[in-house]
């Protein structure tokens, strides 16, 4: 739907924007209705901060878990799914000796926490790896469930991975993990927005996902979720006014929605993030959803037969993303940062992550599909490519 970039986004025309997964792209109506919140904040701060606000984070709260499936109350806003992982994984109790086990493909600043984590407590932290290529979901569920053992506390899954742009299959994992009496972290920084999501029947003990990627929400738009049994263990970074108020049936909320003056518009944004992309399909989000798939997977077959590679997954781990391993490269002018990935930006005006995974000087190429891009730009950047890879 390429008519939808110029009515719906203000994105540069000038550029092939494929890298949606990183942060997003925030449709007009959503921008517009950011700017009527910030504007509503600034008639009269206190009636907004002392009167207006509670009720209405309550509404935009309640959409956000009809839209993740979540029971009323388990989920509170958080800035970035970061934030979240913050908040949920420094709430763990771990001992010396302890195990805590996350895969080689998860996020570095989620293996930056649980490093952090594991250091403060003497626990081992075990990487369950799994390759990429890879030909089977059950590859991803023996390399995890193998990697479990008795001294097992804490599992964190991605439910969509960030450099390989993989859905995991979880929920057999999490099932697992359950039996064995072993904490859930589910790191869905991809996930809302991208496939549909049942927190209440998942059953992991904490969930974190962005809403400014594929719900298009403004930036600093996220949730957590808590299952009802670990709330009162979860604290935010900041401690506030939250901590003492006279309203123990809602502590949980207050602790994480009120730690002093900030601008919350992009959380009462969110519903009309929700409804603005369910109007641009017929189908609504399930239109959404399988046209943004169906997309992707279009693109990462054409890709590979363009680099002369197989597909390096099954169709059925493709949601909005595809990763696609290429040569070996060199490191840019930024750490972490491809010489190839700098060359396509500034001399093809393609905008597309090249990751240097698992490390240097391997990478893989992964590219997004949202509802304003077209066939005709992965066409452009498998011409790019031919020329930056020769």
């Amino acid at each position: 739907m390429p008519s939808l970039r110029v009515s719906h986004w203000r994105l540069d025309p000038s550029v092939t924007f494929l890298n949606h997964g990183s942060f997003g792209a925030c449709p007009v109506p959503v921008i517009e209705a950011q700017r009527e919140w910030q504007s509503v904040l600034e008639r009269n701060p206190v009636r907004f901060f002392m009167r207006q606000l509670g009720p209405l984070l309550d509404e935009a709260r309640t959409r956000v878990a009809a839209f993740v499936g979540a029971p009323e109350g388990s989920l509170v806003f958080v800035r970035n799914a970061t934030e979240g992982a913050n908040a949920s994984l420094k709430s763990i109790v771990l001992s010396p000796g302890d195990e805590v086990v996350t895969t080689n493909h998860d996020y570095n600043a989620i293996r930056n926490i649980l490093s952090y984590i594991c250091d403060r407590a003497g626990a081992k932290l075990v990487v369950a790896a799994f390759p990429f290529p890879l030909a089977s979901q059950d590859e991803v569920v023996s390399a995890v469930a193998g990697a479990l053992t008795p001294r097992t506390r804490l599992l964190v899954l991605d439910h969509v991975t960030s450099p390989t742009g993989l859905v995991l299959p979880i929920e057999p994992i999490v099932a697992e993990a359950r039996a064995r009496n072993i904490v859930t972290f589910v790191d869905g920084a991809h996930a809302p927005g991208m496939i549909p999501l049942d927190l209440r029947s998942l059953g992991a003990d904490f969930y974190t996902g962005n809403l400014h990627k594929w719900v298009c929400a403004p930036k600093g738009a996220a949730f957590l979720y808590v299952r009802d049994d670990r709330r009162e263990q979860v604290l935010p970074s900041v401690i506030s006014h939250g901590y003492n108020m006279a309203r123990p049936e809602r502590r949980y909320l207050d602790n994480f929605e009120w730690q002093g003056t900030f601008d919350p518009s992009a959380w009462l944004s969110v519903p009309c993030a929700i409804d603005t992309m369910a109007s641009l399909h017929p189908d609504g989000w399930v239109g959404v959803m399988r046209e943004n798939r169906a997309l992707a997977l279009r693109a990462r077959d054409m890709l590979a037969a363009a680099l002369g590679i197989e597909v390096p997954a099954p169709d059925a781990m493709i949601g909005s993303l595809a990763a696609l391993p290429l040569p070996d490269g060199k490191v840019g002018s930024l750490p972490n940062e491809d010489e190839a990935q700098l060359a396509l930006a500034n001399a093809h005006r393609i905008e597309v992550p090249i990751a240097l995974w698992p490390k240097s000087p391997s990478r893989v190429l992964r590219i997004s599909a949202q509802l304003y891009n077209a066939a005709e730009d992965y066409e452009r950047l498998a011409h790019a490519l031919a020329q930056v890879l020769h």
